[in-house]
């Protein structure tokens, strides 16, 4: 399975002597999955099986799902009057007009507007639910297509910032003995300007205590080891969405305390930057199924 976004469209109409349908199909980021369906009354039967299809094919995302129906006009001969029906229709509105002072004149078309009056030729309906089943379908296949196409976007993009962090962790580690160097000679500066005798040992012992509160280097470790699960993450075949959000947690750990140690400006600069790539990162982690 590759990575699949959790944003998407789907738009697909099929014609046939049942009228016009469509199905569209929407999709937006969510926790978890959350499916509604906007029917048609003539669809309205199928709600269940088409909810259960939505939930077969997709894992997460909110989805709106629209069907429409436009019956297919009406041809000659296609509608069947109920002569029994309209001659007891008749027969009562004659009653009426009898016993009313002023005589009233009887419209055909209100006859024929009259509840049962005209039956339409419903055979061509019994193919509807074959036809909005099978056009959900397509329109599942659609989305789930256009949510990989923007799946394999964001994933790009995850594995350039990626990259981006992994060049920034080199250039920290790459200058780490040169950190380390500049805060021992600040030290031994100020200790200097304090004047008196010192007790060498016990002053290396500080450097050495102080230099491992400072030391990034595990921080940095940790940050690589997080980048690595990132890719594998990307190229394995179950969802990604939720793994990927919770690593993103821990990049953002190690890149704080890596600012919170630093003493040196680049190492400051290069941690900020380290933020700001992981926070472009989840937002595109919040899209991904």
């Amino acid at each position: 399975m590759k990575l699949a976004s959790m944003t998407g469209f789907a738009r697909v109409e099929a014609s046939g002597a049942w009228g016009t349908l469509v199905c569209e199909l929407r999709s937006v980021n969510h926790r978890f999955l959350d499916v509604s369906l906007r029917l048609p009354d003539s669809c309205r039967s199928l709600e269940s099986e088409l909810r259960s299809r939505l939930q077969s094919g997709l894992r997460r995302g909110k989805v709106d799902c629209t069907v429409q129906h436009r019956p297919q006009a009406a041809a000659a001969g296609a509608l069947e009057i109920d002569e029994t029906l309209l001659s007891q229709l008749l027969a009562a509105a004659r009653r009426v007009t009898d016993s009313t002072p002023a005589q009233a004149h009887i419209n055909a078309v209100d006859v024929l507007r009259w509840p049962g009056v005209v039956r339409e030729d419903t055979t061509a309906l019994e193919a509807l639910p074959a036809a909005a089943s099978d056009l959900l379908d397509k329109a599942l296949r659609e989305l789930q297509q256009a949510r990989l196409r923007e799946g394999a976007r964001l994933a790009a993009l995850i594995e350039q910032r990626c990259e981006s962090l992994s060049t920034l962790v080199n250039e920290v580690r790459t200058r780490l003995p040169e950190i380390h160097q500049k805060v021992r000679a600040r030290l031994e500066e100020r200790l200097g300007e304090l004047g008196g005798d010192l007790n060498q040992d016990r002053l290396e012992q500080e450097i050495v205590l102080l230099l491992q509160r400072l030391d990034v280097a595990e921080e940095l470790d940790r940050l690589v080891g997080h980048i690595t699960e990132a890719r594998r993450t990307l190229d394995a075949p179950e969802p990604a969405g939720r793994r990927l959000d919770f690593l993103l947690q821990e990049f953002n750990r190690e890149a704080n305390t890596l600012s919170s140690k630093s003493q040196d400006l680049e190492t400051t600069r290069a941690a900020v930057e380290m933020k700001v790539l992981i926070e472009q990162m989840r937002e595109q982690v919040q899209n991904i199924e």
